[in-house]
């Protein structure tokens, strides 16, 4: 029987309101329910749960008549903790993951720790502002929302790459890669020095 890592968050503000479901499956492509309100980074998302091996279930209701800034950021917040929540006292998780993922003519790289110190390292230019509705210098700061609320050192690189699209999915999917690779269950000790994981 596959051990089920699972967790639940609620994170309302007068900006985002926000119910996420989380369960982390070994082995298997995830899905997800719902939506945040921005198609591009629901399909951003959809890829990280199908590659990641992650169900989510999303119910969410942003101030997107404002812009697509807190609703990306918040919900990079909630998917951190979750992680956070689901992954435990991480002390039977192989810890580090990193993928090299390919879109057609762009080439993403993460690789990650599971450290308890959130880092963010992320090395990306766009050519445009947007990609549909989500403005494309969001992206960097989801990933440093979930960074910092999970406890995540996450160094990011786009190496090359034309068509904005392609660039974004390259990198959500080598994240998506290398956080299933880090967060899979291993047997022996806690991989540290120090003896845990914080």
């Amino acid at each position: 029987m596959p051990i089920v890592r699972q967790s639940f968050v609620e994170r309302n503000t007068s900006e985002t309101q926000i119910r996420l479901a989380l369960q982390l499956t070994e082995g298997e492509p995830g899905s997800l329910a719902g939506s945040c309100g921005i198609g591009f980074l629901d399909h951003m998302l959809r890829a990280v749960c199908v590659h990641g091996g992650m169900e989510i279930e999303l119910t969410m209701k942003g101030d997107l008549e404002v812009d697509c800034h807190h609703s990306a950021e918040d919900l990079g917040i909630a998917f951190g903790q979750a992680f956070r929540q689901a992954a435990g006292d991480k002390a039977s998780l192989c810890r580090y993951g990193e993928s090299f993922v390919p879109m057609d003519e762009s080439l993403a790289r993460t690789v990650l720790d599971i450290s308890g110190r959130p880092y963010l390292v992320f090395d990306c230019e766009w050519k445009n502002e947007r990609v549909g509705e989500l403005d494309l210098c969001m992206i960097r700061e989801f990933f440093y929302a979930f960074s910092y609320s999970a406890g995540v050192t996450l160094h990011m690189a786009l190496l090359y790459g034309e068509n904005d699209h392609h660039k974004a999915e390259a990198l959500f999917k080598s994240f998506a890669r290398a956080l299933n690779a880090a967060s899979r269950l291993r047997t022996g000790g806690v991989l540290s020095t120090k003896g845990i994981l914080c």
